[in-house]
């Protein structure tokens, strides 16, 4: 067990933690956004981050200090914290991606960890092989052999205090991500992260997204914080943080910033297209558009960077109540509606509603059925899945309606699109408080009536009723055939 991961609160797959970080002598509460700080080039200076923005964690490039000179000198003769001026918590890249894209020189794990070390890091990493989407199977596995030597590599150096990451890689082979993840898990190491994903979200590949980081949760244990490398769009975390991840770096907050970009939790904008700003932050609640673009480049990206900030930061606290709300899956479906590529990352998301009911909590707060995508929950799949659980009586009416008069049956249960039939006595239990609408779409009552057949499945000696009005046919047709239909007003052979 790691002992310097706590879960504090949890829904879905999403959590609210606290990681502890020894060497800093501090404890950061997760889901969190470490600001990526590039030493050469600082848009917001990191005290006013701790200061302003309350970041707790940041991440910068051992690589770039490395090999910049003035920077190497100042870091080992200071410490990393004294040159960024930054009391929290601080993680070092390797500088994996330069070394495998433009650099000649051979940095060895041994040699980097221990450069991170001497410089202060709180948080290390050693070099593995970011391997990117869509390569041959060929290609990852022999790449990931080589990130998994770095991993024993790093687990064989003493660091003290410091925490070592153990990244996750595998490109797009699901198998690959998993069973890298379950290599990295039963090592020493501390840190999660889920590597070489930038491409994806680049190219708006959320749906891959969701598998890559899935398989690569199967493979790792409850306890292990997960790093979701290159992801800091306000947009996608509700998302990633649903998905179980718990840290999440950002470098989009000013390079988006220089190329005039405005980010907020539906998409991007550009700022040459806005004419209201809509936002209430600092900069965006005491500026026009226009005030943006009559700044000088330098104060209109740092503006920039600041709103980009607030608006990830904001969405950061509203994951974080969603979570202790018990309503993360609502706000992951209102992102969806954002964008189709987001949309194809939440069916994604809910093609593992079975992984996701793992560690979904069994009661929490109002469950909303709102789209289609809703029946496919992890709430609706547990209910199914414990209906063998239930005493059933030997005449058993299932009903959209009240309970009838007379003893024509043993019992009366309710029938609630998605859910299906339950027990009235469970009326006033989650997730059968749920808010769901007077017209229930297809997919609702689809999933419904595979509770019905759940139910008759595991009680083959109950004579069923059936009591719908309105159903869809093919939510009819799953209805096993000796259940007994009644008071069908009208069966539509359209869609929702």
């Amino acid at each position: 067990m790691r002992d310097h991961f706590e879960m504090r609160d949890a829904d879905a797959a999403g959590r609210i933690g606290r990681l502890e970080v020894p060497r800093a002598d501090r404890t950061i509460e997760t889901p969190a956004l470490m600001p990526v700080i590039n030493p050469n080039r600082l848009t917001i200076e990191p005290a006013r981050l701790e200061a302003e923005f309350g970041v707790e964690i940041l991440i910068t490039n051992s690589y770039i200090i490395r090999e910049t000179e003035s920077l190497r000198e100042q870091a080992l003769d200071e410490g990393l914290h004294a040159m960024l001026e930054f009391d929290g918590a601080i993680m070092t890249d390797s500088g994996s991606f330069q070394l495998s894209e433009y650099s000649d020189v051979e940095v060895t794990t041994k040699e980097i960890i221990e450069f991170q070390h001497a410089i202060g890091s709180d948080i290390g990493t050693p070099v593995d092989i970011p391997t990117p989407p869509d390569v041959s199977r060929e290609q990852a596995e022999s790449e990931l052999a080589t990130t998994q030597q770095a991993l024993a590599d790093a687990e064989a150096i003493d660091v003290g205090e410091i925490l070592l990451n153990a990244p996750v890689q595998g490109s797009t082979h699901p198998d690959l991500r998993e069973d890298a993840a379950a290599h990295a898990a039963a090592t020493d190491l501390d840190v999660f992260p889920v590597g070489a994903v930038v491409p994806l979200m680049n190219s708006y590949r959320y749906d891959d997204m969701v598998e890559a980081v899935a398989a690569a949760k199967r493979g790792l244990g409850a306890d292990c914080p997960v790093h979701l490398f290159g992801a800091g769009h306000p947009m996608m975390l509700a998302l990633a943080v649903a998905m179980g991840c718990d840290l999440f770096d950002s470098a989009a907050y000013a390079l988006y910033a220089r190329a005039g970009r405005y980010l907020t939790v539906a998409g991007t904008q550009q700022l040459d297209d806005l004419d209201y700003l809509p936002c209430s932050c600092p900069i965006c609640s005491e500026r026009t558009p226009a005030d943006l673009r009559s700044e000088d480049d330098d104060t209109r990206t740092r503006l920039l960077a600041e709103h980009n900030l607030h608006v990830t930061f904001e969405e950061l606290r509203r994951i974080k109540q969603a979570i202790r709300s018990g309503n993360l899956l609502e706000l992951v479906e209102r992102r969806a509606r954002g964008h189709p590529a987001m949309y194809d990352g939440y069916r994604a998301l809910l093609d593992h509603a079975d992984q996701l009911e793992a560690e979904d909590p069994v009661s929490k707060g109002t469950f909303f059925h709102t789209s289609a995508e809703s029946a496919r929950r992890p709430e609706v799949l547990r209910h199914h899945e414990r209906l063998d659980r239930l005493a059933v009586p030997d005449r058993l009416l299932l009903t959209e309606g009240g309970a009838p008069d007379g003893d024509e049956y043993d019992d009366a249960w309710r029938v609630v699109p998605p859910f299906g039939p339950f027990p009235r006595e469970l009326s006033d239990s989650y997730p059968f408080t749920a808010a769901v609408p007077d017209r229930p779409d297809r997919a609702g009552q689809v999933a419904a009536a595979d509770g019905v057949r759940a139910l008759v499945e595991a009680n083959p000696d109950t004579e069923f009723t059936l009591a719908i009005n309105d159903w869809h046919r093919d939510a009819i047709d799953r209805v096993p055939e000796r259940v007994e239909i009644e008071s069908l007003s009208t069966i539509h052979d359209d869609g929702d």
